[in-house]
């Protein structure tokens, strides 16, 4: 048994990949003998975190895990006394390893996430005052609450905003009080969140040893998996095979549930500096659980409708491994195409990811519909050096992901007869980045043909494509006035199909003045036949509807009003 710190935790590191008969004691012996040293270093303390973490989603057997729970349980106690010896803290503030237990966090979250925040962990949450200076901002905004705080922001220097703010909020804590008072503006929800992200106010939070922590946001599953061999590698993964397999069960949970994982997804991307649309603004009613084996548990669910984008459908989903959450996941679509965006946590990249991500995949098929799946650029590593870095591109490839780019997809086969030439070969860093310039594609090959055209299709169709001709129309034929063509193309579309908006609510007519920019565009709508044109108000309609996957069916098998998608969204 090593006995320097280094050795130890170098040893355990290498417990992540040790399994079969002895390996569980082994790691116990080396957890025993860490357990009792005092750490000095924070990047020793880190490093044995997150191994701790690796190990708790993939352990080696009950008694592993049950040693991993009390030393994470304990973990604030060993920041704190790094903190008592006068130790620089910053380095607990990485992007890839902030939210561990004892440590301190800080950020501006947008109005959502905050209000989440402040009613999650009253206590322990803060305006950061001494790193806020936006007197503008303030000035534009706390008149709206503050009486006669005008007579002093608009003609005065050096306003004492907190004596102004301390007055009007009493006993109540300010970041909760101006919360209530965003919260009863006469505004929509969309409005009430962009007036209060302009403000940008930092928050600062204490983790101590709450639950929310990294150290401590795992639960208990129903069962646990333990690994007795060797995880599963990419070259082990056929995503043909797993997505040819029946279809997962995807269970509805209750809302008291799906308010639960919501809470839970949000705790998970607040201690890691992250906030994604579907994470921080998910409908608790849309909440579905898909157990997968291996002690895979997955959460999708899709977006409220006074929150949904003016065309694509959407996805967000998380997955607990054992009980601890180590990805998110992020799906946007339209008819039988969706951009998939797979984020695996820094701590767990070395734990099957390429089959964890096939069942994603088989998830999102399920969920959707859909038969074309995209990966961004950005996750293959178009302005993201990490992805560079680890071959990103590589992994889609082998997957079976091919190039949405001819040019970019010849080049990738001559990188391929390179790494079959010489298997030491390794694409330079420049070619990656080339490589990540367009989208990877992968097309199943049960698709209904009812649905599917030939392959490729989709390859340089963007919702971007449609905004930018919109707004090239409302620049030649409007001015410029985005109020003008909104009206005008709801006024045109809505007489071409034969619709009465009076008779439509407020998401309703939102969605249909979002669609009709873009049906606007069709010269021969007015043509469509009665049932095309019933087809088309119905598709638009369900987009404000109870259920976002039932809006991208619907799209789905409108054959003529995706031909008109793909070629207005397409580039030419």
């Amino acid at each position: 048994m090593p006995s320097t710190l280094d050795a130890l935790l170098t040893s355990l590191e290498a417990a992540k990949g040790r399994f079969g008969r002895g390996a569980s004691a082994h790691t116990q012996a080396i957890l025993e003998q860490l357990s009792r040293h005092q750490f000095r270093d924070p990047k020793s303390l880190i490093r044995f975190h997150e191994s701790l973490l690796f190990l708790r989603a993939f352990p080696q057997s009950r008694s592993v895990v049950a040693k991993i729970e009390r030393l994470l349980d304990t973990f604030h106690k060993r920041i704190e006394k790094l903190r008592e010896l006068g130790t620089d803290m910053s380095v607990f503030d990485d992007f890839d390893t902030s939210g561990i237990a004892g440590t301190t966090m800080q950020d501006a979250l947008n109005f959502d996430a905050a209000r989440w925040l402040a009613r999650r962990i009253p206590r322990n949450v803060e305006i950061a005052w001494d790193d806020y200076e936006e007197e503008r901002a303030m000035g534009s905004t706390w008149p709206r609450f503050i009486p006669l705080l005008s007579e002093d922001a608009d003609v005065e220097a050096n306003i004492p905003w907190r004596s102004w703010l301390d007055s009007a909020r009493g006993r109540e804590r300010d970041l909760e009080w101006l919360i209530r008072r965003f919260e009863q503006l006469p505004v929509s929800n969309r409005q009430r969140a962009e007036l209060y992200d302009s403000l940008r106010i930092p928050l600062r939070w204490r983790l101590e040893n709450l639950k929310i922590s990294r150290s401590r946001n795992w639960t208990q599953p129903r069962q646990f998996y333990y690994h007795g061999a060797p995880l599963l590698v990419r070259s082990q993964v056929s995503l043909t095979r797993e997505l040819a397999q029946a279809a997962p069960r995807l269970a509805r949970v209750s809302r008291r549930e799906g308010q639960s994982v919501m809470d839970k997804i949000r705790a998970v991307m607040a201690v890691r500096y992250r906030e994604l649309y579907g994470t921080t603004l998910g409908d608790p009613n849309s909440v579905v659980r898909a157990r997968l084996g291996r002690g895979v548990v997955m959460y999708f669910w899709n977006l409220p409708a006074d929150r949904r984008l003016p065309l694509r459908a959407y996805v967000a989903g998380f997955t607990l491994k054992n009980g601890v959450p180590i990805n998110y996941i992020e799906a946007i679509g339209l008819c039988e195409w969706i951009e998939v965006g797979f984020n695996t946590f820094y701590t767990y990249r070395q734990g099957e990811t390429a089959w964890i991500y096939a069942q994603a995949l088989r998830c999102l098929c399920a969920f959707t519909g859909a038969t074309t799946i995209s990966v961004y650029p950005y996750q293959i590593g178009q302005n993201n050096d990490e992805a560079l870095d680890s071959g990103a591109f590589w992994f889609y490839r082998k997957l079976g992901f091919r190039s949405g780019s001819s040019d970019l997809e010849q080049l990738a086969r001559r990188e391929e007869q390179k790494i079959a030439a010489n298997p030491q070969y390794r694409t330079p860093k420049k070619t990656l980045r080339r490589l990540a310039e367009a989208h990877m594609f992968y097309e199943l090959g049960r698709a209904d043909p009812a649905s599917v055209s030939a392959q490729g299709v989709w390859d340089t169709f963007s919702t971007r494509n449609l905004g930018l001709r919109v707004n090239r129309r409302m620049a030649r034929e409007f001015g410029g006035d985005s109020e003008d063509i909104r009206r005008a193309s709801t006024i045109d579309v809505s007489r071409a199909l034969g619709i009465n908006l009076s008779r439509r609510n407020f998401a309703e007519r939102e969605a249909f003045e979002n669609w009709s920019l873009v049906l606007a565009l069709i010269p021969d709508l007015s043509h469509w036949t009665p049932q095309e044109k019933k087809w088309a108000a119905e598709v638009i309609r369900s987009q404000a509807g109870p259920n976002e996957m039932h809006y991208l069916r619907l799209a789905r098998h409108h054959l003529r009003l995706r031909k008109e998608l793909l070629r207005l969204g397409s580039k030419q």
